[in-house]
């Protein structure tokens, strides 16, 4: 199976919807500081099971249960480091799996998704970075996660959510020679990132990275993509990637969804022409409308070796 840098070359790819979006749907609760980290503790059949219905979906890669696994939150639940290392194991192989039993061996990929510092906090942090840590404070924080999830042996690292420079800086620099090639997408507030600082500054530092392989934005509105991947353009010749949410806003204190989702297919067909190659959704995006990404990915992505 080719690698995902090199099928980005012969046509898109789609990614999966929101993880917690649909484990939510299927009856769990996700309402713990854990999130989808509880359920790789005690009901890990359903994140495979939600795996596998993206899979049945049309995505072609499955980003793991392991966005919001810290250390220091799973120290509180009795798992000393080690454990917390086979935790983050165990978010690859359920992903694996999925792939496999939905006979996608030769066609599909696993992304190891790691999350920004604020979304372990569980308190809408993300959205803004404003975490009060160092580049070097970053660094060290992220470094054992992502040590961990290189060993698991994805085919690619999902540095993803990211909100500010700081933390760009830091985790591009703690890629360098781990040896997995990674993404990197940030989340953005219409032509900025979430701390207000440069979009075009985050994709140099990416560009300026080898193990990156693709950039661009997630977790954001979908009307500010194109904008955001035009800065990408002129950045970066990086492969482009867009999964932002269904429209709804996240109320941090309250911890619900408020407001109307849109369809994100509507939008798939600009962000193909600006070259974009990894296409999907994030929050509030469950299987049905990320089939209809899929299918206007088919009607709209010829390949490039047609």
């Amino acid at each position: 199976m080719p690698s995902l840098a090199d099928a980005l070359v012969a046509a898109p790819v789609v990614l999966d919807g929101g993880l917690g979006t649909l484990l939510e749907a299927r009856g769990n609760d996700l309402s713990s500081s854990l999130w989808s980290a509880r359920l790789l503790l005690d009901r890990p059949e359903e994140i495979r099971a939600a795996h596998e219905a993206y899979f049945l979906a049309g995505a072609r890669v499955a980003i793991t249960a392991s966005y919001q696994v810290s250390y220091e939150a799973l120290e509180a639940e009795g798992l000393d480091a080690p454990a917390v290392d086979l935790l983050l194991m165990r978010s690859v192989q359920l992903a694996r799996r999925a792939r496999t039993d939905t006979g996608h061996d030769d066609d599909a990929w696993v992304a190891a998704s790691v999350g920004p510092y604020g979304a372990t906090l569980a308190d809408g942090s993300e959205y803004t970075g404003d975490y009060g840590l160092t580049v070097a404070e970053l660094r060290e924080w992220h470094r054992p996660r992502l040590r961990a999830l290189a060993a698991a042996g994805p085919d690619v690292l999902a540095i993803e959510t990211i909100p500010s420079l700081a933390e760009v800086e830091a985790i591009a620099a703690e890629l360098e020679g781990l040896g997995v090639p990674a993404w990197l997408s940030v989340t953005i507030d219409g032509p900025r990132l979430r701390t207000g600082e440069s979009l075009a500054d985050a994709f140099a530092i990416a560009d300026a990275t080898d193990e990156i392989v693709a950039v661009g934005v997630n977790c954001c509105a979908a009307a500010d993509v194109a904008g955001a991947l035009e800065i990408a353009r002129r950045t970066t010749a990086k492969a482009l990637l867009a999964y932002p949410n269904s429209g709804e806003v996240w109320d941090a204190d309250r911890r619900s969804w408020s407001g109307d989702g849109k369809p994100l297919a509507g939008y798939v067909g600009e962000w193909l022409s600006a070259g974009t190659r990894l296409v999907g959704g994030c929050c509030r995006v469950g299987p049905a409308e990320l089939r209809g990404v899929a299918e206007a990915v088919a009607a709209g992505a010829p390949s490039r070796r047609a």
